[in-house]
């Protein structure tokens, strides 16, 4: 086994685990930190397949963005340190059912089509090019999916901001 299959296999065994744990995990604030190990695994997983424009944007927007996010929506709600309810035993067979299913699915459309690499060259775009394409109002631009994206996680961010300035019910 070469070392950079073991390499693969660290990471994934980390994000597998750390996944695990964050969707595990009673505490609500764990289970978001064990949610950014996940996504850094992930990143070092595109570092890996040295893809660096792709593993600093995973960096910058779920590790640095999103997952504050949440964590600061955790904390303005007052509920960081209380237990998350226990999941009912039904839930839990039909979680089980439903990852056993997906596995099997995965599995035979893995082994039904065989995956065999094209004769084109892989493209190996720079992180100029990205960039430039990223800021095109071209046909092929992606200005306005950018500055759509950016809208939605200020919507998430003010939503996050009136669901904490509720005011508790005064008792009578």
């Amino acid at each position: 086994m070469s070392a950079s299959a073991v390499v693969f296999y660290i990471l994934s065994l980390f994000i597998l685990a750390t996944g695990l744990l964050a969707v595990t995990s009673r505490k609500i604030f764990r289970s978001a930190i064990w949610l950014l190990f996940s996504l850094t695994g992930i990143a070092g997983l595109y570092f890996w397949l040295q893809m660096e424009f792709i593993a600093a944007v995973q960096i910058v927007v779920y590790v640095g963005g999103i997952v504050v996010l949440i964590i600061f929506s955790i904390f303005l709600t007052q509920q960081s340190g209380k237990d998350l309810p226990a999941p009912r035993r039904s839930r839990t067979v039909f979680s089980a059912l439903a990852v056993c299913v997906g596995f099997v699915l995965v599995c035979v459309l893995l082994c039904r089509y065989a995956f065999r690499p094209s004769g084109n060259p892989a493209a190996s775009p720079s992180v100029g090019e990205i960039g430039a394409q990223l800021l095109s109002t071209t046909a092929h631009g992606y200005v306005l999916p950018f500055e759509v994206i950016s809208i939605l996680l200020l919507a998430a961010m003010i939503g996050c901001i009136v669901i904490a300035m509720k005011t508790k019910p005064q008792e009578k």
